[in-house]
């Protein structure tokens, strides 16, 4: 019954609220970059459109198949991703990996609202899915950076 408390524990009505109310699930029409990434686990995959303008994320869009956990986290992002710049999306995403395999602390605001997640360290089956959104919006803007740069 145990594994039955901690699922329910896992899928709290937070993490089925931000599911259900992702932010940016417009693709842009014209981005600087897209990328999917996918959890050859579980099968979620997310794909993030970015514009890029002086170093900082302008403009986001999404298109999220995922668990309720991966659409979770893409809330998250959603949320907060406009006007960050390639450093702070690398923290969080080293952040949020800690706080999930190593029990790290939250990532630092404006990610903090990774909190809900917490219950997830237990599910390792789960983190892929999780770290999706932040792992193609980094992919995204180290991308971009790479291009304008080169």
């Amino acid at each position: 019954m145990s594994g039955d408390t901690d699922l329910i524990k896992l899928y709290s009505a937070r993490i089925l609220a931000l599911a259900a109310d992702i932010p940016h699930l417009d693709r842009l029409d014209s981005p600087d970059v897209s990328v999917k990434k996918r959890s050859p686990l579980c099968g979620s995959t997310v794909t993030v459109d970015l514009q890029v303008r002086d170093g900082a994320i302008v403009a986001f869009g999404q298109d999220v198949k995922a668990c309720a956990l991966g659409q979770a986290s893409a809330a998250v992002v959603g949320e907060v991703i406009i006007g960050r710049t390639l450093s702070e999306v690398e923290a969080a995403r080293q952040q949020l990996k800690s706080m999930l395999t190593e029990d790290g602390p939250v990532p630092d605001a404006p990610f903090d609202g990774f909190e809900v997640l917490i219950p997830a360290r237990e599910f390792k089956n789960r983190h892929a899915s999780i770290l999706l959104a932040l792992d193609a919006t980094l992919e995204g803007i180290q991308t971009y950076q790479e291009q304008t740069c080169a």
